[in-house]
């Protein structure tokens, strides 16, 4: 059974700095791509990031483009966010999502996601 778990949330304060992670089990998702999606209180779900299966190609959201990068570690089967600058608007709760197609930015584009990290950034 494939497992997503994402790990590293918490609360920060305003222009502080966050890692996140996203380890898979009963999988290897070497060969997948990888997408971070976010959701906020009363909000939609949004696409924040995803990465290619070999990491050469990424894609970010524009209100995060410049903050956050997303990196992964095939060896550890883990998929890392790492978030800058942190605004307050960047609380949510945070996704991690895998797909052996090519990454999109739309949560059906992925066939397995985690049960999301919270992310709370303070002013």
């Amino acid at each position: 059974q494939v497992q997503l778990v994402e790990s590293g949330g918490g609360l920060v304060q305003a222009g502080g700095s966050l890692r996140l992670s996203c380890a898979a089990s009963g999988h290897t998702f070497s060969r997948d791509a990888v997408g971070w999606f976010r959701q906020a209180p009363g909000k939609e779900r949004e696409f924040v990031a995803a990465i290619s299966w070999g990491g050469a190609t990424s894609a970010y959201a524009e209100s995060v483009k410049g903050r956050f990068t997303i990196s992964r570690d095939n060896a550890k089967n883990t998929v890392y966010l790492q978030m800058s600058s942190l605004k307050p608007e960047d609380t949510a709760v945070y996704f991690c999502a895998a797909t052996s197609n090519r990454y999109g930015r739309t949560w059906d584009d992925y066939d397995y996601w985690g049960q999301g990290t919270q992310v709370t950034v303070s002013s």
